[in-house]
């Protein structure tokens, strides 16, 4: 291989579906992780391993990004997209929700960032994109304990972007808004989903996310020593 390894969680479907296919089609070996291991290996893309991992599962990570690199060498970015959208009522939603989205959005983050901050410091290089949404800029109704884990995400990875500045390596943010995706699948709260269903229709509808995908591809593809911090994406007719 010429191109070296790309490593996305949450490869399964949308924007990380979408993004595999773009770092594929641009002659890059992929690590794909997810927990719909069918799903990744229905994609059919070439010098593609892919690895059924829960991001709640720090040791299946590892294990994923060993076999991978052992047979395409290092890792030189990796696409923290996992992640779970449950909106509700905060009033109202079960505390087992709140559980899932901070052992997802954010222990899940930081589980998927463990295996490669020592060893990309150690290598001088190395891009870390990391998924966020415009719902860790600002807050929104029925998005409280989400809003929470997007914050997180940001302020951890403006952390580490001080942190490996210094060792050549890149940290991005990707925020995007109201994208097609399965997100709406993780909703339960039934006035909250009618809600954003209505939001939607109400601005056009949301982007593809193979539009976000091009955008990753474009930041990793700028030479090393251009770091695009934060990338925020929206439908044009979404106003907040």
């Amino acid at each position: 291989m010429t191109k070296p390894l790309i490593a996305i969680t949450g490869a399964s479907s949308g924007i990380g579906e979408a993004t595999a296919r773009a770092f594929s089609s641009a002659g890059h070996p992929l690590l794909l992780m997810a927990r719909r291991l069918d799903r990744m290996e229905a994609l059919q893309l070439p010098n593609s391993l892919c690895q059924q991992v829960d991001v709640r599962d720090r040791e299946a990570i590892a294990k994923a990004v060993a076999l991978a690199e052992d047979t395409y060498g290092p890792v030189d970015c990796l696409f923290n997209n996992a992640g779970i959208a449950r909106l509700a009522d905060i009033g109202k939603q079960d505390p087992l929700e709140w559980d899932e989205t901070v052992d997802i959005n954010i222990k899940g983050v930081m589980n998927a960032l463990h295996p490669f901050i020592n060893s990309m410091k150690e290598r001088k290089t190395g891009t870390i994109v990391n998924m966020s949404s415009i719902a860790g800029r600002k807050i929104y109704p029925d998005h409280t304990v989400y809003c929470g884990s997007k914050f997180f995400v940001h302020a951890v990875s403006e952390s580490i972007r001080a942190y490996l500045a210094p060792h050549n390596v890149r940290v991005i943010v990707i925020s995007p808004g109201v994208i097609e995706t399965e997100v709406l699948d993780h909703v339960t709260d039934p006035n909250t989903l009618k809600a954003y269903k209505e939001n939607k229709v109400h601005i056009g509808g949301g982007i593809s996310a193979s539009h976000v995908a091009d955008m990753i591809l474009f930041a990793y593809q700028m030479p090393q020593n251009v770091l695009i911090q934060e990338m925020v994406v929206t439908p044009t007719r979404q106003e907040f």
